[in-house]
């Protein structure tokens, strides 16, 4: 060797062609800047192929294990830096990798070795290495800045090493090991759910050791579940002791806080809810004006009077950000004394609220509001499906008499159902969208487990409450613009360029055209309106819905698409979103002439950490469903169901049963005996030797074949084709089938999750 290199006694005991040790590379590059790999070869005297070929063989592991970074082509190498550190979160896959997660820059991808010494949530410092054969740049931790969380539940297991813990997922990549004292002193059985403390964090070589806190019982997979997931997604679930006595020391309010409001007490205000609800939050009224115009009162519960800005309250709301909905149960923003008690518009009892007063012509414009703080005494707790069966026939007996013996409640109903098709004209006329879809609500047996799933359904009464809402929220919108109130808004994107042209090519199946960049509602509607009364109408709106951007809070406004509002806020549910209580508390100091909250986080801080707190319940929430529905399909492995085609992928059908409203795959190799073709612009397989042909909307007959609850996937098997959409009513032949450049898939082969693609 011709270089002075310190380690090159240790060098050349392990190779027979040493080469440089990392220790010299690294001095190197930082002493003469960025070099390639034969520059570095030339620096080094290496001539000799194998050596050569041996210095790219560790430089490739010095960009695998981040000690260096590479630019260009031809690679430069060049060391890492503190610039090259990011800082993001960890989000784990059950199959072991996981992600750096990036607000500002692509994703990085971890290997299952990088995830030895972290849990889902985590927050930690990394870099990116190379480039992997799927496109995706992958990461090396460098430090961990913040464990998310310390307590776990799991099941207990035993091995031929002791004791363990074994996670669900996100975390079942990571056991935590306990003790042999530690289990014997809870009691605790081989399979029993335990809750269990982190002792010493996990690293490269060995599992995090933990001590079991807490035996818990499994008689109700439900409620063990959720508690799971409010530890593995950070959702808080206690309020602090400062909090609960801030919140339960308020008073039914009295005269003095009256002061300043103006007086609705005698106004025939009402609530309209789902039968199931527990919080009224929303109160509303509506009266002919001279002319043929309206005068709509939308009454929002005045969270802000209770919880002041900074106080206790305010630090517990705001790190949460938003209320978390499981099947059965909530966990609220606030406190249950002011969710379901003095925030909670119940009726016949005065309560405190901030009023959007709107006055909207014949033609369904709006021509004036006004916001202002008043009290009120709701006249009636109605729900969705009495109004609407009193819309159906206002005689039904079962009505209650709230509604029907109360002339100045009845009168504002019918003059709310009047208004409602206004609204819904303009609706139309702007192009807001009316995606078909189905929402599902789970009702349980007493021992916690699924007894049926059930489609929800919306009446007029679910509509027009809707209808206010917007209302008010655009509204409140335009009063913060004018007035350039530090609030945050609703924004919603419009599509991005790639998405768009897949609609485009997916368009031309119905002979509609839709531009291949930046479309408008109105392309979108034209669309929904094709195929609104289709038998697949629900798969069809389904890619639509998929098809849009996220909406996100953000100071700034840039309208809402989906809803075709130049601004939009959201006013109506202080209640169980933080922005709505951010929102009342600038718009009653503007009208009230008061200084504006000063609080102690940023606009910019406030909008995302609640669009992140509104994405981690929404995760929490798809993940409790699914878990329940995969166990409830356990019970049913091997049992035949009819469903519908609801997704096409290169790897197989994703099928929604009919009567369950459960998803599962059809992995390729379980869709038929034929060389299969993903046509991603018809959306199908196709297939090539007897021209079989699959596609959205079919309808199918499938058997359970098996359930994974770490990915909480359901495998199904193709029994038989049902019947085809009218989309796919033509079978494709070997003949005409379209090419395609998507790789062909014949039966066989390892099924593959959604998640992996």
């Amino acid at each position: 060797m011709s270089w002075n290199d310190p380690n090159a006694s240790a060098e050349a005991k392990k190779y027979i062609n040493p080469v440089p040790s990392r220790e010299l590379i690294l001095s190197t590059i930082t002493e003469q800047g960025e070099l390639t790999h034969p520059q570095l070869a030339k620096v080094f005297n290496i001539t000799d192929p194998d050596q050569f070929d041996a210095l790219g063989n560790r430089l490739k592991a010095m960009v695998r294990d981040g000690q260096v970074n590479r630019d260009g082509r031809p690679y430069r190498f060049r060391t890492v830096t503190q610039h090259d550190v990011v800082r993001g979160t960890v989000s784990a896959h059950p199959k072991g990798f996981g992600f750096v997660l990036l607000s500002d820059m692509p994703d990085l991808f971890l290997h299952e070795k990088q995830m030895r010494w972290v849990f889902n949530g985590d927050i930690v410092d990394a870099i990116g290495t190379s480039t992997d054969n799927r496109g995706r740049t992958e990461g090396r931790i460098v430090e961990v800045t913040e464990r998310r969380q310390n307590h776990f539940i799991g099941t207990l297991a035993q091995d031929e090493d002791g004791y363990c813990v074994e996670l669900s997922s996100p975390n079942n990549h990571q056991p935590i090991t306990v003790t042999d004292d530690n289990v014997q002193a809870v009691g605790a059985k081989i399979g029993s759910p335990v809750k269990v403390d982190v002792i010493d964090w996990p690293n490269q070589h060995e599992f995090a050791t933990g001590k079991i806190t807490e035996l818990l019982s499994d008689d109700n997979d439900r409620e063990l579940i959720i508690e799971t997931t409010l530890l593995n997604y950070d959702i808080p679930s206690d309020f602090s002791e400062a909090t609960l006595k801030q919140a339960n020391d308020y008073r039914e309010p009295s005269k003095k806080d009256f002061k300043g409001r103006t007086d609705l007490r005698d106004l025939p205000l009402v609530t309209i809810d789902g039968e199931d609800a527990r919080d009224f939050d929303d109160a509303v009224f509506a009266e002919k004006r001279p002319g043929g115009n309206y005068r709509v009162l939308v009454a929002i519960a005045d969270v802000s009077f209770y919880v002041t800005p900074n106080s206790p309250l305010d630090v517990d709301a705001y790190e949460r950000g938003t209320s978390v909905y499981f099947p059965h149960r909530v966990i609220p923003m606030l406190p249950e004394v002011l969710s379901n008690g003095l925030c909670s518009l119940n009726p016949n009892v005065d309560r405190l609220c901030m009023v959007a007063d709107i006055k909207v012509s014949r033609a369904g414009k709006v021509t004036g509001y006004e916001f202002y703080p008043a009290v009120m005494n709701s006249q009636a707790r109605l729900t969705y499906n009495q109004v609407n069966d009193y819309f159906a026939n206002p005689k039904d007996e079962t009505i209650p008499k709230s509604l029907t013996d109360n002339p100045a409640v009845r009168k504002s109903v019918d003059t709310l159902h009047q208004l409602y098709d206004l609204l819904l004209k303009k609706r139309e006329e702007r192009h807001a969208m009316e995606f078909e879809t189905v929402e599902t609500y789970i009702e349980f047996n007493e021992k916690g487990g699924i007894a049926a799933i059930l489609p929800r359904t919306r009446g007029d009464a679910h509509k027009l409450i809707e209808e206010c809402m917007l209302l008010a929220n655009t509204c409140a919108a335009n009063f913060a613009l004018e007035n350039e109130l530090p609030v945050l808004y609703r924004n919603h994107d419009k599509p991005d360029n790639e998405k768009s042209l897949r609609i485009h090519e997916y368009a031309k199946n119905f002979g509609i055209s839709f531009p291949e960049e930046s479309p408008t509602q109105a392309d979108y509607q034209r669309i929904i309106e094709a195929t609104k009364d289709r038998p697949d109408a629900i798969s069809v709106h389904s890619m639509l819905l998929r098809s849009m951007m996220q909406a996100n809070y953000a100071p700034d406004n840039i309208g809402h698409f989906g809803l075709a509002y130049d601004e939009y806020s959201h006013f109506t549910s202080p209640i169980r979103r933080y922005p709505d209580l951010m929102l009342h508390r600038a718009i009653k100091a503007k009208v009230t002439n008061s200084p504006q909250p000063a609080m102690e986080f940023s606009l910019e801080g406030a909008g995302t950490q609640t669009s992140d707190t509104e994405r981690r319940a929404e995760k929490a929430s798809r993940f409790v469903e699914s878990w329940l529905k995969c166990h409830y399909m356990k019970d049913h492995v091997g049992e035949e169901f009819d469903g519908v085609v609801t997704t096409v992928t290169s790897f197989g059908l994703f099928v929604t049963l009919k009567d369950l409203y459960i998803d599962g795959l059809v992995h390729i190799s379980n869709v038929g005996n034929d060389f299969f073709v993903y046509d991603e612009k018809q959306q199908q397989l196709i297939g090539k030797d007897k021209g079989t042909l699959f596609g959205l909307g079919d309808s199918v007959r499938v058997k359970v074949a098996g359930v994974n609850m770490d990915l909480l996937q359901i495998d199904f098997d193709l029994q038989e084709k049902l019947q085809a959409s009218q989309m796919n009513q033509t079978k494709a032949t070997p003949a005409n089938t379209a090419p395609t450049k998507t790789k062909p898939r014949r039966s066989g082969g390892k099924p593959k999750s959604k998640k992996d693609q």
